[in-house]
Formats: C-alpha cells, structure tokens, sequence
C-alpha cells in the first residue's frame, strides 16, 4: 500500500525520496527491517498472549533427553511468521502482481490448515491433530490452484532469446525494450549442472505426437501437486528440535531471493545466462519479508525455546518454499537446496519401509536409525540439540552454496 502511495507522490508531487519505491532493492529492505521488527518485538507479545490462554504443546514421551522440560511451550508460534510476513508484503508490494498474490494465497492456505491442526492438538486434546488425509487434501488442493494459476495464467510468462543493446544507457532501459524475444506460455524449467539446462514439462508427452504439447497440463499439475506435498511434509518433519526449522528454512528462502531477483532482472539474467521471467523480480519483497520473519521467530525459537512453531508455522513454510521453487523455476534443485528436509523425509520412509519388510521377513521389526526424523537419531546418541541444529544449518549453508552455484556451473 505505501507503494502505490510514494508512486502517487513521485508521479504528481515529485516528493523527494518517493522515487525510491519504484526499487525492489529498497522496497525488499524495508520488508526485512519491519518483518525482524515485528516479529522481534511484537512476537514477545503473543508470546504472552498464547501463555496467557495457556495454548502450550503436550510433549509425547519419545525417551529423549530434556524432552519433558518442554511440555507446556506455547506453540502456535507460526502466527507470529505469518503476521510478519504478510504486513510488510502489503506494505511494500505490488498486489496486482500474480506472483505475491499466489504467495498470500500460499500464506493463508497452508496457514489455516497448520492452524486447524494445531487447535485440535492444543484444545480437543487431541495429540494427534487434524486428520492426516485432510493435510494431504489441503495441499493437493494448494498444488492445484498453484498448477493451474501457473500453467493458465497469462501475466506468468518467459522469456526466450534475450538480447541486451550494446550503449550506455542499458542499464536505464526498460526490461521490455532490451529484449528481443516475445513473453510465452511454458512450462520451462531449469535441470542444474548441465550446460543445456532447460527442459520443458511439455516434452514428456509431446514426443508422443507433438498436439499433445496442448495438454502438458496433464503431467505439469500433477508434479506441482507432489512438489508442495513433499516439500511442505519435509519441512513439517524437520519441526522437531529448537531453532532448526526456522534456520535451516531462511537459508532456503534467502537462496530463492537470489533465484527470483536474477530471473526478474534482464540485464543479470542474461549475464548469467539463465532463464528470464517477467514481473518475478516482486517475488523478492516476499521473500525478505518472509526470511526477516523466520530470523526474528528464531530469536525467540532457539534452545532453549519459549515458543514453537507448530504445523501452523512449519506447513506454511514448506507450502511458500514449494511455491517460491515452482514460480522461479528452480524446483529441480529442491533436492539440493532443500536437502535437510529431503533426508529428514527420507529418514522417516526408510525408518518405516525397513520396520514393516523386516516384521515381514523376521517376525520382528527393525530399526536403520535410532529414531526417525534424523535429528531424533542424533538425540539418541547424545548429542546436545544445539550443537545438532547448528550442524545442520552448515550443511544447509553448504547446500545453499552448491545451489547458487550452479547458475554459472554446467
């Protein structure tokens, strides 16, 4: 909204400093300043407002070590990442733009489903919580407006054949003049470390006869559907200990910030030789705001922690990551960047998959891990929590590495 207010001011007043909202540079700081302040000091708020209404987690007894010290922390923290999310995007965003809209939709979707979730928990006194198939259900039906808005929408396009001019004044041209190629439909994506590292969802049906291209839908909105289910489960199931959701997600989404202000930049899209995509670049007040919300809810989700998450924070933030991946073409390297929730994922299948051949095969059931999700492994054997979150940050920031990596690394 304070957007479209400088915008105003610039265009009919010539007020000085209103020009500066037209950068999504200033406008992205600005959304990480006011989301790390609200969620620093206005989080310390509902904080006591969720002890006040006595809105604490019920801790199951896993025969981990301090577990029981954690019982009665107010959990339905998520509220916090959202709220400080959501205010600066509509501060400093372009709302008509489909991309934040897609994200809000992402926000309050995946919110209220880990919020249902939660207040079963919490005041039915059920500690199994909102139904597993209904989960399922809500973020198949996020994949689906998320598919269909992307594959349908006319203002999400591409780019191909960008050609920058060579004068002086390059930088101060618009993106539209400099380029040679005409915004299309597709459902191009990018494969990381190939030189020709382009494929097109479509090509999968297409080389049966090529009209089938028409209908890439059918293959295309089923992927994005599996990318947000699993990705938001991986991050559901890496909400186990303090601080490590929370850190390990804002080294993902500040590695998108960079995916999505390249890819909406020509002038560093084609420097960088990778995909351009019109209006993208607005992803990145978004993004921001979102990384300063989660760095500020950490401040406060660390060991020991006074407030979790809960599946209203932790299915949130898997959902938006999804979507960040999908919208900025990059989900093929979810396995990479998102490699802590992919082996946390993994860890989990393989835990369950070996229990039930084993029981099967032996008439006893055994175990790969110790415990499953893995940091619980680690638990098992030991090793302080602190020093097991940290541990999986680093790997997290390695990965991010590898990741940003692999825009010039064919």
């Amino acid at each position: 909204m304070l957007y479209y207010l400088f915008n105003f001011l610039d265009k009919n007043y010539q007020v000085p400093g209103a020009g500066l909202f037209e950068f999504i540079s200033f406008r992205s700081a600005m959304a990480i300043i006011l989301s790390l302040a609200i969620s620093t000091i206005y989080g310390k708020k509902i904080i006591n407002y969720l002890q006040k209404k006595q809105i604490g987690e019920s801790v199951r007894d896993l025969g981990l070590k301090g577990q029981n010290a954690k019982a009665g922390t107010p959990t339905m923290g998520g509220l916090i990442i959202i709220i400080a999310t959501l205010i600066p995007v509509f501060l400093f965003a372009k709302l008509e733009n489909i991309y934040v809209i897609l994200l809000i939709i992402t926000t309050i979707w995946m919110g209220v489903i880990g919020f249902i979730d939660d207040y079963i928990k919490t005041f039915k006194k059920n500690k199994e919580g909102l139904e597993g198939k209904f989960k399922v259900l809500g973020q198949i039906g996020l994949g689906l407006i998320v598919g269909c808005t992307i594959y349908f929408h006319p203002g999400i396009t591409v780019k191909e054949d960008v050609q920058i001019t060579n004068n002086d004044q390059t930088m101060m041209v618009a993106a539209e003049d400099i380029s040679s190629g005409a915004e299309i439909k597709s459902t191009t994506t990018t494969i990381p470390f190939f030189k020709n590292n382009e494929f097109n969802y479509s090509s999968l049906i297409s080389w049966i006869d090529p009209d089938l291209a028409n209908y890439a839908w059918l293959i295309f909105i089923p992927i994005v559907i599996f990318i947000v289910t699993a990705v938001s489960n991986g991050a559901n199931l890496t909400d186990g200990i303090d601080g490590l959701a929370a850190g390990t997600s804002a080294i993902i989404v500040v590695t998108l910030a960079i995916f999505a202000w390249v890819s909406g930049n020509i002038i560093f899209s084609e420097y960088l030789n990778i995909m351009y995509i019109p209006r993208s670049g607005e992803m990145t007040i978004f993004i921001m705001a979102f990384a300063g919300a989660l760095v500020g809810f950490l401040w406060y989700n660390t060991f020991p922690a006074q407030v979790f998450m809960g599946d209203t924070g932790s299915l949130t933030i898997g959902g938006i990551i999804a979507v960040l991946a999908i919208a900025t073409r990059k989900e093929l390297m979810i396995p990479v960047l998102c490699g802590i929730f992919l082996i946390e994922n993994l860890s989990v299948v393989l835990q369950v998959g070996w229990f039930k051949i084993t029981k099967k095969r032996y008439g006893e059931g055994r175990r790969i891990f110790l415990m499953s999700p893995l940091h619980h492994h680690y638990q098992k054997l030991g090793m302080h929590e602190s020093k097991i979150v940290v541990r999986f940050w680093i790997v997290g920031i390695f990965l991010a590495i590898v990741t940003v990596v692999t825009l010039k690394l064919r």
